[in-house]
C-alpha cells in the first residue's frame, strides 16, 4: 500500500475519534481506570515484595558445629564414643584424652580458623546469600542481649570456672524461601553439624504469601484487560455503524477489507495510545500523595520509587492500549465485513 494511502487511513482514524468524541472519551475513561487499578497493582505487589524480601533477610538460619563444646556437653556424644574407642584402640599411638575425657576425634571443629572455612562451604551452596560466623562467646552475649531485664544474672553461673556450653555456629541467610527445605537439606549433609534452628514454617507462610500476590495480581490484570478490550470494540461498533452507509458503497465499489478496515484499527489502537499517557500521569499523581502519606505517618522511606517502575509501567500501558485497541477493532470490524460479504454474494 503506498505512503498517501496509509497516511489517508490513517487520518480517517483520527477523524472518526472526533466525529464519536463521546464514546471515545467514555472508552478512553474506562480505559484509565482499569490501567490505573493494573498500576497500582503492580505497585502494591512491588512494595509488598520488597517489604518479603527484607522479611525472608531476617530469616536466618543458626547451624551449630560439633566443636569440643559439643563434644563436652552434648548427649549424641556419649553413643559415638564407643565407635571412637574402637577405632583409637586399633592406632598404634592411641589419642590421649585431656582432663574432660575429650580426644581430637570425637568432634570436628578444632579451631576458630576450622569453623570458618566450614562457613565459607557452606557459603558455596545454591541460594545462601551469606553466612556469618558466630563465636560461642559472641552466641552467649546475643542470648544475654535477648532476656528481659535483671534476667542476665541467671547467666552469671557461666564464668570462667564453668565454661560455656554453647558451641559455635554459622548464621545463614537465604535468598529464596522457596528453596528452603531444600537448602536445610544440603547443610545438614556435612559432617560438621551438630543441630540447626530454623524458622520452617515462616519460610512457607513467606512463599505462600507471594505465590498469592502473583496469582491475584495476574487474574486482576487478566480481567482489566478484557474490560479494556470489550470497551474499545463496542467504540468501533459505534462507529463501523454510524458509518455503515459510507462502508457499504465502498464494499461495492470494489474497495477491499484491509482498505476498510485500517482507519478503525487506527483509531482503536490511538484510544490505547491517549489512555496509557493518561494513566501514567494520574498514575504518578496518586501514587506521589500515597506514599508521601504513608512515609509521613508511618516516618519509612523504604518504599518502591516511581521512577524505578514508571518506563516499565508505561511500556505496560502502551503494550495493553495498542493490543486492546487492535485485536477490538480487528475482531468487530471483521465480522462486519463478513456480514456484509455475504449480503453483496446473496445479491
Amino acid at each position: 500500500m503506498k505512503v498517501g494511502s496509509m497516511r489517508y487511513l490513517a487520518g480517517e482514524g483520527v477523524k472518526n475519534i472526533w466525529f464519536n468524541r463521546l464514546m471515545s472519551l467514555a472508552s478512553v475513561g474506562v480505559l484509565v481506570a482499569c490501567m490505573v487499578i493494573i498500576g497500582l497493582a503492580m505497585l502494591i505487589s512491588e512494595n509488598v515484595n520488597k517489604a518479603i524480601g527484607k522479611l525472608e533477610q531476617q530469616n536466618v538460619v543458626m547451624v551449630y558445629m560439633k566443636d569440643y563444646n559439643w563434644a563436652l556437653y552434648s548427649d549424641k556424644n556419649t553413643e559415638e564414643q564407643p565407635q571412637t574407642e574402637e577405632t583409637t584402640s586399633a592406632e598404634e599411638t592411641p589419642e590421649q584424652p585431656d582432663q574432660n575425657g575429650i580426644v581430637s576425634s570425637d568432634y570436628k571443629i578444632h579451631s576458630e580458623e576450622e569453623a570458618k572455612a566450614f562457613c565459607d562451604r557452606i557459603a558455596k551452596l545454591d541460594n545462601v546469600v551469606s553466612v556469618e560466623y558466630v563465636s560461642s562467646n559472641d552466641g552467649l552475649e546475643t542470648v544475654k542481649k535477648s532476656m528481659l531485664d535483671g534476667q542476665e544474672e541467671y547467666f552469671s553461673f557461666l564464668n570462667d570456672e564453668y565454661g560455656n556450653p554453647l558451641s559455635c555456629a554459622a548464621k545463614v541467610t537465604m535468598e529464596d524461601m522457596a528453596q528452603f527445605n531444600k537448602t536445610i537439606q544440603e547443610i545438614e549433609k556435612f559432617e560438621e553439624v551438630d543441630t540447626i534452628q530454623s524458622q520452617g514454617d515462616l519460610a512457607e507462610k513467606i512463599s505462600s504469601i507471594k505465590r498469592g500476590i502473583t496469582v491475584a495480581g495476574l487474574w486482576i490484570i487478566a480481567i482489566l484487560i478484557l474490560i479494556a478490550l470489550i470497551i474499545v470494540s463496542n467504540t468501533i461498533r459505534v462507529t463501523m455503524y454510524n458509518r455503515k452507509l459510507e462502508i457499504s458503497i465502498m464494499k461495492a465499489v470494489g474497495a477491499t477489507d484491509s482498505f476498510i478496515r485500517i482507519p478503525f484499527m487506527v483509531e482503536g489502537m490511538l484510544i490505547g495510545v491517549i489512555s496509557a499517557l493518561v494513566s501514567e500521569g494520574l498514575l504518578y499523581f496518586c501514587y506521589r500523595v500515597a506514599t508521601e502519606t504513608i512515609c509521613t505517618t508511618l516516618g519509612t522511606n523504604d518504599i518502591v520509587r516511581y521512577g524505578d517502575m514508571v518506563w516499565i509501567l508505561l511500556a505496560i500501558f502502551l503494550g495493553i492500549g495498542i493490543f486492546a485497541g487492535f485485536l477490538g477493532s480487528f475482531i468487530i470490524i471483521g465480522k462486519y465485513l463478513r456480514k456484509e460479504g455475504s449480503e453483496f454474494s446473496a445479491i
